[in-house]
């Protein structure tokens, strides 16, 4: 069976190898140079699986506002044609009921794509820096400790364990939180939850693919369209011809639904911007990933570097103004934690990178409504920690479905 997989990020790759070991012949296509260019390249690098919680929740309504007048520095939005339809969308996940149900479906993704990659990290013969950190989530209000209880209690119902500690016990796990000048009155902790580089990783797993003789990459080439026949997916079209198969995957993220309207599809996906900054670490950065939840900015230790990410801008799938949002995220950094980095040194790696983001942050996993034709995207912040079960679904899905000749 021949399986082409659109995009070279962490979810396409991942869903190759996947596919291969179930005997597939694969084909990944993507329009860049290299695996991991795009979203995969230089985020967070948190294995978040025990923080899962949904985006879409009635307390972020009131910060709508603050967001749309521009005085939360986490947030950028631009109203747009585009955004309007899926924020309205956005909005309907925000209760309770959706928030909680949410938050479960995309849980239990990531617990199995937890044991999925413990698996896999026996197998690979190449090291992405996989370290067990643990996750601290700083809070600092009444309200978030109050949400950080109910989510534990929510989340226990699955066996995953989460701890609300006071700031004091938060600094006994994690000693560099006090030389971070940051007012936190308690913080959120997952002993379970990894480090580990997806640039790395997906490289690395490109090589074994293509020593394999099972997977070729079709890489620096744009898919221009999908072409179907009735209600069946015939091929997709490149600069240089078309390539057909037996099933086709989209696990090209926030460029998805560009491509899925070629066949009349609209995922509801919605790239949503964030940044990294990668810089020497200091003897004070944090071992353990540290996210501040009110700065929208998390820490994560990684080859012996710091890298510092965040934000969420939704402005839609441009680059303009990214040099500025660097510099915000700088400067949010060093006054969250002024001795966690040399903030000075040219040795610094910069990006900006969309995510895919549904309304209610569940990945779109699983067959589409044309025959031949899967999808693998979605993820919004948390493709790093889904890509193994993701990857596993979904070659599961196209190996069992059956297929007219």
């Amino acid at each position: 069976m021949h399986v082409v997989v659109i995009g070279a990020g962490v979810i396409g790759v991942t869903t190759a190898y996947y596919l291969s070991e179930l005997g597939c012949q694969v084909t990944v296509v993507d329009r860049a140079s290299d695996v991991a260019r795009g979203a995969s390249y230089a985020n967070a690098g948190q294995l978040s699986y025990s923080f899962t919680d949904a985006l879409a929740k009635p307390r972020f309504l009131f910060r709508i506002p603050g967001i749309v007048a521009g005085r939360d520095r986490g947030y950028r939005v631009r109203l747009t044609p585009e955004l309007i339809p899926w924020g309205l969308r956005f909005l309907s996940q925000c209760t309770n009921r959706r928030a909680q149900q949410n938050t479960l479906a995309v849980l239990k993704a990531a617990l199995r794509s937890e044991t999925l990659m413990q698996e896999l990290h026996k197998r690979v013969p190449f090291e992405f820096s996989h370290r067990a950190a643990g996750k601290l989530v700083l809070l600092h209000s009444g309200a978030d400790v109050r949400e950080a209880r109910a989510n534990a209690a929510l989340k226990m119902q699955l066996g995953c364990e989460t701890d609300v500690l006071s700031r004091q016990a938060a600094i006994e796990i994690e000693p560099a939180l006090a030389s971070m000048d940051e007012n936190f009155t308690a913080a959120v902790y997952s002993q379970r939850d990894s480090v580990a580089d997806s640039r790395l990783f997906t490289v690395g797993l490109k090589k074994m693919l293509e020593k394999s003789g099972r997977v070729a990459f079709r890489l620096s080439e744009t898919v221009k369209r999908l072409h179907k026949e009735g209600n069946r997916l015939q091929s997709i079209e490149l600069a240089q011809g078309r390539l057909s198969a037996d099933a086709v995957v989209v696990c090209n993220g926030a460029w998805s639904g560009q491509l899925l309207k070629s066949v009349g599809i609209n995922p509801h996906v919605y790239p949503v911007k964030g940044y990294s900054v990668t810089l020497p670490a200091r003897d004070a950065a944090p071992q353990a990933s540290v996210t501040v939840l009110n700065k929208k900015i998390v820490f994560s230790r990684m080859n012996g570097d710091l890298r510092i990410a965040g934000f969420a801008d939704f402005k839609g799938l441009g680059s303009e103004r990214d040099s500025e949002r660097i510099d915000t995220l700088l400067a949010v950094a060093r006054d969250a934690a002024p001795l966690a980095a040399d903030y000075e040194s040219s040795e610094r790696t910069t990006w900006g990178g969309f995510r895919p983001m549904t309304p209610n942050g569940q990945p779109l996993v699983g067959p589409s409504r044309i025959e031949g034709l899967y999808l693998n995207t979605g993820h919004g912040m948390l493709g790093w920690t889904l890509a193994c079960a993701s990857g596993h679904d979904i070659a599961h899905s196209i190996v069992s479905s059956p297929r007219k000749e």
